[in-house]
């Protein structure tokens, strides 16, 4: 009788120990898939553009006696930025008004005296003509009748000649100072030719203002009063007022995502706590060979006034969104980048693989459109689990 309990608790204590040494599985998280919104969004990296930076220069050189702005000023359009030293195109322009003035004194010495004193000249001579008609045709008559010599007529046809030259001579003036006459196109000339001298020296004189060709803000100054400004050096640099822009650089593997028109969210590296709008309008055609980076221009559609050019900020771009979701950590998805992506799942106490598709990638999480349901429970790569593993799931704390 005691070797029949003894055998029974022998046999109990095995089996006890065989429990004990039976494997019970690996120990593994999992995670359910749960319906919830999910946004997936490309982060890029960039600066603050404006719609074009002007540099502002001069064509001749000069000094510089006046610079009318400094950094961070905004101007208008028209208004003076720098003047330069204008002595030398002065007197240029002095002297261009004072041969006009020559020019005009001459049309009045002609219409005032040069003409009425031809027109009289003209008469006189006119006068003198016909006295020496008359003095050659008494002499013909006198020498035919012999009371004058041969001579005597000579001596008038001579007369009768000077006065018929002279004659010509003050109807050549008469005409030049009439309004069609050499005089006159003279005169016009000369006028003509000291207004375009004017035109010109205005013109160098006007080199010497330099003004804002646009609005805009001016973001460097070169140039200090007495410094001599070269042909062709900046003295001022002038971002325009107008579309304030983003230009960043995405990396090409998520070319595909974007679009025209996308919205964005950018944050300025200098404020963080304040992010403002953005819009895709640009994607380059040619992606960077080097870097594998494609350029992206977005508009920011109300900018924030400590918005300044060159300044970094960092912009995500809302590509996908969907309220409902399927969705699970990013690490449980197996193989995620391939045409083939799977998970582990918690069936009947062991490991088993499922094949998924998957959608939208969010912030630490990703969508599966297809192969599990609701509350299925995915197995955590960190426990190690292999397909087909005895596993048994930890409780979460």
């Amino acid at each position: 009788m005691k070797s029949r309990h003894l055998v029974a608790l022998l046999l109990a204590a095995a089996a006890l120990v065989a429990w004990w040494a039976w494997p019970r599985g690996v120990a593994v998280d999992v995670e359910n898939a749960q319906r919830a919104p999910l946004t997936q969004s490309v982060v890029a990296t960039g600066r603050i553009a404006t719609p074009s930076r002007i540099e502002v220069g001069t064509q001749v050189t000069a000094i510089i006696d006046a610079v009318a702005v400094r950094e961070g000023a905004r101007v208008k359009a028209g208004d003076v930025l720098v003047q330069l030293r204008a002595t030398e195109a002065d007197a240029s322009i002095a002297q261009a008004r004072s041969q006009i003035a020559e020019a005009q004194a001459r049309f009045v010495q002609l219409d005032a005296v040069g003409l009425p004193v031809a027109e009289q000249a003209l008469r006189q001579a006119e006068a003198n003509l016909r006295v020496a008609e008359a003095e050659y045709r008494r002499a013909e008559a006198l020498v035919a009748q012999q009371f004058y010599s041969p001579s005597k007529l000579d001596e008038a046809a001579r007369q009768l000649e000077t006065a018929r030259a002279q004659l010509r001579t003050m109807q050549a003036q008469r005409d030049a100072n009439t309004p069609r006459g050499a005089e006159r196109q003279n005169a016009q000339a000369r006028m003509a030719q000291a207004q375009a001298a004017l035109e010109l020296a205005q013109a160098k004189r006007d080199l010497l203002t330099l003004r804002a060709p646009v609005d805009a803000l001016v973001i460097a100054r070169d140039a200090e009063p007495g410094d001599v400004a070269q042909a062709g050096r900046a003295l001022l640099t002038l971002a325009e007022a107008g579309e304030t822009r983003i230009h960043a650089t995405l990396d090409e593997k998520n070319l595909r995502y974007l679009q025209i028109g996308a919205r964005a969210l950018a944050v300025a590296d200098a404020f963080p706590g304040q992010p403002f709008e953005s819009e895709v309008y640009y994607l380059s055609p040619a992606v960077d060979a080097q870097r594998g980076t494609v350029e992206v221009r977005l508009r920011v559609i109300d900018p924030p006034g400590f918005l300044r050019p060159d300044m970094t900020v960092s912009v995500e771009v809302v590509i996908g969104r969907n309220e409902q979701a399927m969705s699970l950590p990013l690490e449980a998805v197996r193989d995620i980048d391939s045409k083939t992506p799977w998970v582990l799942v918690a069936r009947d106490g062991r490991a088993a693989k499922q094949p998924v598709k998957v959608g939208l990638r969010g912030v630490g999480r990703v969508e599966v459109s297809e192969g599990l349901d609701e509350g299925d429970a995915v197995i955590m790569p960190a426990g190690g689990a292999l397909e087909g593993d005895r596993i048994r799931i930890r409780k979460k704390r």
